[in-house]
Parts: C-alpha cells; sequence; structure tokens
C-alpha cells in the first residue's frame, strides 16, 4: 500500500472545515467540497460560475458508502462497481434522502464514482465521507489534467491543490444511469459499452430517454478552449487551413499527419493515432494551442468507431461554442 503523503491530512480536514480542495482522479482534476456542507458546495458553483441546477457528481472511498448516497440500489450497481471501481465510471442512482439538492440539482438522482487515484483515494479515506467534485475549471472550459492548470483556472479560489502529477485517462468519466429502467449512458468516456456489456449481460444505449437526469458535461457546448476551434473531416483539413490562412488568420492545427505545408502563421501540433492517448492528452494540447495566440484550432475529426466514441463526444462539444 501507498505510504499516506503528509498533505492528504491538511487537505481532509480543510473539507471537513468547508474549503474547496482540488485534487487528482484518473480522469481530471476535481473541485471538491463536503458533499454533506451545501455551503460549501455553493464555493464550487461560485468558484467555476457553474449553474446551480448542474448537478455534481460525488467522489466516494470505497463502494461501502453507496448506500449513505443512493436508495434502491439494484444489483447490477453492485457488480459493476465490483468490476469498475475504483475506476472512471460514474453510476447515476436514486438518491438518499439527506443528500442535499445543491449535489443533485434538485433532481430525485445522484452520480457516484470512485476515483483510481492514490491521493484521491487516501483524501476519501481520511475524510471518510463524500466529496462532490466536478473538473477544477470555469464552467464550460477544458478541463485540467495537472495542478497547474487547476492554478491558471483558479488560482486562489482554492483552499489546496493537490498534486498528484498528470491525470492517467486525461477525459471524464462514463457516465451510466441505473436510476430506471436498462441500463444507458449519459456520458460516454473511456470505460466503454463493450466492457460494461459483459457485467450487464447487454450493451447499453447511448443518450436520455425522455426525462433522463441531467448530468455533467451534457451541455451542447463544453470542454472548450478560448479559442475558436472547428473539427474538420480529415480530408478538408488541408483546404480548410489553407482558406484561414488565405483570410489573413492565424491558426493551429491538431492531428496525426501534419500538413504537406508550413507557413509562417501556422503552428502544428501532433496528436496520437491511438484513442486512448489521444483521450490523455488532448485537454493539455488544447491548452497549449490557447496560448499560442492563434485565431483559430483546427482539430482532425477522429475515426469512427466505439474506441473514439468518447473523444468525438468532447471534440464535438469543444467546438459547438463556435459555430
Amino acid at each position: 500500500m501507498t505510504a499516506q503523503r503528509p498533505d492528504v491530512a491538511r487537505a481532509a480536514a480543510l473539507l471537513r472545515a468547508g474549503e474547496l480542495v482540488a485534487f487528482p482522479t484518473e480522469t481530471v482534476y476535481g473541485l471538491g467540497a463536503d458533499a454533506r456542507n451545501a455551503l460549501a458546495i455553493g464555493k464550487i458553483f461560485a468558484a467555476k460560475g457553474r449553474p446551480a441546477d448542474h448537478p455534481l457528481i460525488v467522489h466516494l472511498p470505497d463502494a461501502s458508502h453507496l448506500e449513505r448516497w443512493a436508495v434502491d440500489i439494484p444489483e447490477v450497481a453492485i457488480s459493476l462497481a465490483a468490476a469498475f471501481w475504483p475506476g472512471p465510471l460514474t453510476l447515476i442512482l436514486k438518491r438518499h434522502p439527506s443528500v442535499p439538492d445543491a449535489v443533485t440539482g434538485g433532481q430525485d438522482t445522484v452520480g457516484l464514482r470512485v476515483p483510481d487515484h492514490p491521493l484521491a483515494l487516501q483524501t476519501l479515506r481520511e475524510f471518510d465521507g463524500g466529496v462532490a467534485a466536478p473538473s477544477a475549471n470555469r464552467f464550460g472550459r477544458v478541463s485540467p489534467t495537472t495542478a497547474a492548470h487547476v492554478r491558471e483556472e483558479l488560482g486562489d479560489n482554492v483552499a489546496m491543490i493537490l498534486d498528484g502529477g498528470p491525470c492517467a485517462v486525461g477525459i471524464e468519466s462514463t457516465i451510466l444511469d441505473l436510476s430506471g429502467g436498462a441500463a444507458r449512458i449519459l456520458r460516454p468516456g473511456m470505460l466503454d459499452a463493450v466492457a460494461m456489456a459483459v457485467v450487464l449481460g447487454y450493451a447499453p444505449k447511448f443518450g436520455g430517454q425522455q426525462n433522463a437526469p441531467r448530468v455533467s458535461g451534457s451541455l451542447e457546448s463544453h470542454y472548450a478552449p478560448r479559442t475558436p476551434m472547428q473539427l474538420v473531416a480529415v480530408a478538408a483539413l488541408e483546404k480548410t487551413a489553407r482558406e484561414a490562412l488565405g483570410a489573413g488568420r492565424r491558426i493551429a492545427v491538431l492531428a496525426a499527419q501534419p500538413l504537406a505545408f508550413s507557413h509562417g502563421s501556422l503552428v502544428y501540433c501532433p496528436a496520437s493515432a491511438d484513442p486512448a492517448q489521444f483521450a490523455h492528452d488532448l485537454y493539455a494540447r488544447l491548452r497549449e494551442l490557447d496560448a499560442t495566440g492563434c485565431d483559430l484550432i483546427l482539430v482532425a475529426a477522429p475515426p469512427a468507431g466505439e474506441s473514439w466514441r468518447a473523444v468525438a463526444d468532447r471534440l464535438r462539444r469543444a467546438s459547438a461554442g463556435s459555430k
């Protein structure tokens, strides 16, 4: 077992005192507050500029805490937790009556997960409770995957930032709704439908039905850099880049293959052809390109297929606000 870092006790003490603590998970850095403390949760919304009806995910030390936060827990939830926790899976379940409305956005459901990062788990165990933690960035912007990203985004709005190095996965967890009927994926992540089907006994469908719970990361525009961003088919990338340059725009390009030409107003950033590595790098790359001072970011559209679904989802939402 990994030795506990001395700053973990301080982080837990700050959470108990109603303060905000940013901490690493395997997905992205979270902005944490005591999920039982409505005033502390309010600080999350203020720091992020997050809409008050947007629900938060509660991070737990382990699956034994489930009954403190949810009721009518289906057996399949226990099986999924046994198979994939700690890990990048959030389960949407019927909320326990004691869960504050501020956590759920006033809904009758709650999102729960156990993160797969030693520092997060040490902090949660020391705190011995649930920590509400959306990504530690301004609402709608690129999620942070290093402690430096959190400092750049939130600065003094956070009482403490636990530095656990770069996040291993790099994009947010898969959100699976188990609150009524068959399981449905409300947000894709790197834990895919194929893996979950082994436990479920069937492949979960994507997208919520009418009256499905609102969940994090479900808005049309999200994960966006400040610079306008355009998702472009690989075959059209060079033509689109030439047109933008011809119009006098400074551009940055994120693609697996470099363009066949160079230009003084063009910045090329290589992207991995492997979906897991692409996901790992994505938010850091978008931040790097945002800092170049370019007028437009062009991103080569990823291939079709289940392994690229979560990446495609993030890229689509990141570019939606630029249309």
